[in-house]
């Protein structure tokens, strides 16, 4: 899978590819502390969508933003966890009852998260490859040389849809339009 970026908006999708490929390594991951560590990742995925999307300009439209994040390497050391992700951030609005989707972006992205006295953990850094020149050499030093498994990983968008269709109040078989 080439490493890159879309964005959907008025309509039109639009990939933007970049050089290289994502390289990943397959390992497995703590389950117990990415149940901990995902909810501030995607909150603060959230955070910074909002007021990115072309839905948003649309008031009639009530869009909003959801965001996943997919583990691929996730390491805790001196009080800090290292998680590699792959996100996952669209945009979603209604109209005529049914379900929009406005814009959106992947993005292979390397965040720290620092646990606080309470238990909970909070985002310290964060970064993700530039565009163009430089984002093979970034996606190489911050995530390993690519392997045959690494090529199809994606983040899937059928639980975003879900969250979306609940948050509107629509039914679980409603349809996505891209045409926002």
């Amino acid at each position: 899978m080439s490493a890159g970026r879309w964005v959907v908006g008025g309509g039109a999708a639009v990939l933007l590819v970049t050089t290289g490929v994502w390289a990943l390594r397959p390992v497995d991951v703590d389950t117990d502390l990415w149940s901990r560590v995902r909810p501030p990742i995607e909150a603060r995925l959230v955070d910074q969508a909002r007021g990115t999307g072309y839905g948003e300009s649309e008031p009639g439209l009530g869009a909003r933003w959801f965001c996943r994040a997919q583990a691929l390497d996730l390491d805790e050391r001196d009080g800090l966890v290292r998680a590699g992700v792959s996100t996952l951030c669209l945009e979603y609005g209604v109209r005529g009852g049914r379900l929009v989707e406005c814009s959106g972006a992947e993005v292979p992205q390397v965040l720290r998260l620092r646990r606080e006295a309470d238990g909970d953990y909070v985002v310290v850094s964060q970064e993700e490859p530039p565009e163009g020149a430089g984002n093979a050499e970034w996606l190489t030093t911050h995530f390993g040389h690519a392997t045959t498994a690494a090529l199809d990983t994606t983040v899937p968008s059928t639980p975003l849809e879900s969250a979306a269709r609940t948050h509107f109040g629509l039914p679980a078989t409603a349809p996505v339009n891209t045409d926002c």
